[in-house]
């Protein structure tokens, strides 16, 4: 048993850093040594209930560390490997898996626990779950092996980290879920962790020119510094500015980023008739989207939405990394802050203020 320092969620709005215990692994599960944690959006959305959660809970999603020891059956790795973590498992064997989608696998676990129904994180009797099978704002974590990617041990961890959610949530959302096409023409709605990654996943495809749509001017000029050809400023009419940019046509492919239906809808309107409109942003689930019954289908616009930004991760971690490595994928760049788990509750307010492309808590 483990004694370590790990992030707990106790109800709505109320977080701390906690003294907790970590079981070893059981069979098919692995420790990790957490290297560096992502400061992400979906984290804060757990803490103030827009995600619902059972409590009390360790958060952390998006990871990256040393693999310290294997439970019974572990073939795939080895101790002293380096890996990401991922929040949705690939089993392998579930319908969507064998379809080759594996982000929609069905072994995913949101209550909390792990893949056996029971907890490996406690406070003296208190069982603590953990978002996603994962937990990984701690110092250790115990994950399913189905959740792991290995990857080289020459990269930074802080990069790697954020390919396990943000990066790879946007990256492949321009890729993999939208298709852009060289050429083509995009607007990002929202300009944060997940928005700066479909901007560069557009840059990477070839697109022509991609605007960056955000209320912060700091936030529009760290998008240009990434790939972004034009930034508008969301306090006034982005979809007239968009249109008028455009020649009254619109873009061909639109982005939502930060999962507010009026936005939403903007990117809609933004997008050209015949043109994909791509909802990456996570909303709250007591709000809809909505569409107009006669417009929707006489504009011949498809509507998609991008979950995961549509990852076999064992996949597209290492190769999202080399695109790193190239200099074509700037992570470096989107990490704007770094704190220590005892920072944690800083890095949380500095993420709800809108001051960082991307904190990360380093280990």
């Amino acid at each position: 048993m483990i004694k370590m320092k790990a992030v707990v969620t106790r109800g709505l709005n109320e977080y701390a850093v906690e003294e907790v215990t970590l079981d070893p692994p059981k069979a098919g599960e692995v420790l990790v040594k957490i290297l560096a944690t992502g400061v992400c959006h979906s984290d804060l959305s757990v803490i103030n209930g827009t995600i619902p959660v059972a409590f009390p809970m360790v958060l952390g999603h998006e990871g990256a560390g040393v693999v310290e020891e294997l439970g019974e059956g572990v073939t795939k790795f080895a101790v002293g490997d380096h890996v990401v973590l991922s929040f949705v498992p690939n089993c392998g064997d579930c319908y969507h898996c064998i379809r080759s989608e594996p982000y929609l696998c069905l072994a995913s676990k949101p209550d909390g626990k792990m893949m056996d129904g029971t907890a490996r994180v406690h406070v003296g009797d208190e069982d603590i779950n953990v978002m996603q099978c994962l937990g990984n704002m701690a110092e250790y974590a115990v994950v399913p092996d189905i959740c792991l990617a290995k990857i080289d041990k020459e990269h930074d961890m802080k990069a790697a980290a954020l390919v396990g959610c943000g990066v790879t949530t946007g990256v492949g959302a321009a890729l993999k879920t939208a298709e852009v096409k060289p050429g083509s023409t995009v607007a990002v709605f929202g300009a944060g962790g997940v928005g700066l990654s479909i901007i560069q996943g557009a840059r990477i495809a070839g697109a022509a020119k991609i605007i960056a749509v955000d209320l912060s001017d700091e936030k529009l000029a760290k998008a240009i510094e990434l790939g972004a050809t034009d930034g508008v400023n969301a306090g006034g009419d982005p979809v007239n500015e968009i249109m008028q940019m455009t020649g009254g046509i619109g873009v061909d492919y639109g982005f939502e980023a930060i999962g507010i239906p009026a936005v939403v809808d903007q990117a809609q309107r933004a997008t050209r008739r015949g043109g994909t409109t791509t909802v990456v942003g996570v909303g709250k689930l007591s709000e809809k989207l909505e569409l107009n019954a006669l417009m929707f289908p006489l504009t011949g616009k498809t509507f998609k939405g991008s979950m995961y930004g549509s990852a076999e991760f064992r996949v597209d971690f290492p190769k999202y990394l080399e695109l790193y490595k190239q200099g074509k994928l700037d992570l470096d760049g989107m990490v704007t802050q770094v704190y220590s788990i005892d920072e944690a509750v800083q890095a949380f307010e500095d993420l709800e203020a809108g001051k960082n492309a991307r904190g990360v808590i380093v280990y």
